[in-house]
């Protein structure tokens, strides 16, 4: 039987000085959900809003302003996944520009939590250059994996 798999290739990385730049923005996206949580603690406490209800109930008069400051959180956790993964993937072989994607991502998670937090759920589209950031490490991933597949 004649089969012309020659088994698995091998594939040998190199962490330079730029993937530095990847991991330190890794980190600060931490940071950066560490001041959103604190902010949503502040609110839970100057809103009444009590463990465990996620958002606050209709009947809180101040209820709108929590749940605007609990939901950009919240927005920002839901997405918080795919950027890792586009973080680390894209960083693979394009770490300078996956780092500057991810920088540019956070500082519009950070701008898009403060108008979501303003109590004007409208104003959370400031932030909405953080789909820039979010394109960037996407095209350095699709070219990592595609690099990777095609060897």
């Amino acid at each position: 039987m004649n089969s012309n798999f020659s088994g698995p290739k091998l594939f040998t990385f190199v962490l330079s000085r730029e993937h530095g730049y990847a991991a330190g923005v890794a980190l600060t996206s931490w940071v950066a959900l560490q001041y959103m949580g604190v902010n949503v603690m502040k609110a839970r406490k100057r809103f009444n809003v009590d463990y465990p209800a996620l958002y606050a109930s209709d009947s809180n008069p101040q209820g709108r302003l929590f749940n605007c400051v609990q939901r950009g959180h919240q927005n920002t956790l839901e997405n918080y996944p795919q950027f890792l993964l586009m973080l680390g993937l894209g960083s693979i072989q394009y770490p300078l520009i996956s780092s500057v994607g991810g920088a540019i991502w956070i500082l519009g998670r950070l701008v898009y939590f403060q108008g979501y937090s303003s109590g004007e759920p409208e104003k959370r589209r400031y932030g909405s250059f953080d789909h820039i950031g979010m394109f960037v490490m996407l095209g350095c991933a699709i070219k990592t994996v595609y690099d990777i597949v095609r060897k």
